[in-house]
């Protein structure tokens, strides 16, 4: 059964360059994972600053169990610390039309 994540992103000032930098490579990658169906990118108008993420994959325990483990996430990931203001927001969600 699908699932949608929703990630929230919330960068440090003057950082925003540097989070799309880490993150265009990720998303290039995972469009060929074979449980990837989609994924969206969205910046707030109001505040420069703050991402939200919209990704939809095929099966939740593959996500879980092998592409939050993928390589190509780490330099992303490993970042994160340093780049956001406050901790990601993520939410799970069931697709249903």
């Amino acid at each position: 059964m699908p699932v949608a994540f929703t990630v929230t992103l919330h960068v440090k000032p003057g950082q925003e360059q540097r989070l799309l930098d880490l993150l265009t490579p990720v998303l290039d990658a995972m469009r060929h994972e074979s449980t990837f169906i989609n994924a969206v990118l969205h910046r707030d108008p109001e505040d420069p600053t703050r991402f939200m993420l919209y990704e939809t994959w095929a099966d939740l325990n593959d996500v879980v169990e092998v592409q939050l483990k993928r390589d190509y996430r780490r330099a992303y990931h490993d970042a994160l610390p340093e780049l956001l203001r406050t901790e990601r927001g993520i939410g799970v969600w069931q697709p249903m039309r």
